[in-house]
């Protein structure tokens, strides 16, 4: 009997161990979720909640992109700069009157943009957080020097209802996250380059005497975030039915932020896109509740910032104890 009991705890406790990222911020959602529900008649609302998610929804996106890209390691500081690019080509695009060439043709500049921020990284050797910081500047001067720092109106049909339409009562941009969190749910945790991902960043020597090119995984971790952050550009230019080079400005310290509330280890090895997407969804429910609770909006980042280092100093203090109490 004992011994069944002391099986049951071990298995808890390896439970609680595999996902506490997950477990910590759900618990800090709920109770966030119940205090703004309380202190603002606005906020537990439906029209409100739609609206929530609608805003969250591109954080969620490019979040995911960014839990494999922080598992293995690295760190992308681009994101921000290539939804604002994005948001840029595609009202330019637009203007020649074909949505799907303008869907397209952004799609492929993000792509491009993240493949660069791959390649120079594993291949030239240099890192990532470099990269990116430089892309993060050289990225929005493009966006600036094709717009002269002009917003472009976008009217396409095709294009608007990626922002503003709707599906059983819910935005475009929701679906699109859901979709984005359930495929990047399953790559990451049930196939071979999900496994690969989290190998890097644990033991990437020992992966490499494996046979796999490490450097190909680094590659197409950063193409994915160029690419997921060109759809958060698409979303915000659509619902905006505006492409200004603005876009995304501090964008990349919010998917970050949510990417490590979520759980994912800075340090790479470990992650979680449940973890990330519940992280985007706090900060969605921040900086909502602050705003109809009136709060000046300058604290809305001073909040994020505040939660940002709580949230690293407590899970890595709570995380290490409690591997530590299993061995």
């Amino acid at each position: 009997m004992s011994a069944n009991v002391a099986s049951a705890k071990d298995m808890r406790m390896e439970f609680v161990a595999k996902n506490f990222g997950v477990i910590s911020i759900s618990a800090v959602f709920v109770v966030l979720f119940a205090y703004f529900s309380v202190s603002s008649d606005a906020f537990f609302t439906s029209q409100n909640l739609v609206n929530v998610l609608r805003q969250v929804a591109p954080t969620v996106i490019v979040a995911v992109g960014m839990t494999f890209v922080i598992t293995t390691g690295q760190i992308d500081l681009s994101v921000g700069s290539i939804v604002g690019l994005s948001a840029a080509a595609l009202g330019i695009f637009a203007e020649s009157g074909n949505g799907l060439v303008a869907l397209l043709g952004t799609l492929a500049i993000a792509l491009a943009i993240g493949m660069a921020n791959g390649v120079i990284t594993a291949f030239g050797k240099v890192q990532s957080f470099i990269v990116t910081l430089a892309a993060l500047t050289a990225v929005r001067g493009v966006a600036l020097l094709i717009t002269d720092g002009y917003s472009t109106p976008i009217t396409s049909k095709l294009l608007l209802p990626l922002g503003n339409g709707k599906l059983a009562g819910i935005f475009t941009p929701t679906w699109l996250a859901l979709l984005a969190v359930v495929v990047g749910w399953y790559v990451f945790n049930h196939t071979r380059f999900g496994r690969y991902v989290t190998a890097v960043g644990s033991n990437a020597e020992s992966l490499r005497r494996a046979g796999v090119d490490i450097r190909w995984i680094q590659v197409a971790v950063l193409a994915l975030t160029g690419v997921l952050a060109g759809v958060a550009g698409i979303i915000t230019a659509a619902r905006l039915a505006s492409g200004s080079s603005n876009s995304g400005t501090m964008f990349e310290l919010e998917v970050i932020t949510a990417v490590v509330l979520g759980g994912t280890s800075l340090m790479g090895g470990r992650g979680s896109i449940v973890g990330s997407a519940i992280g985007a969804l706090t900060l969605g429910i921040i900086n909502n509740g602050l705003v109809l609770a009136r709060v000046d909006v300058y604290w809305v980042p001073i909040t994020q910032g505040l939660i940002l280092i709580a949230a690293i100093f407590l899970n890595s203090r709570l995380f290490g104890r409690i591997v530590g109490n299993r061995t």
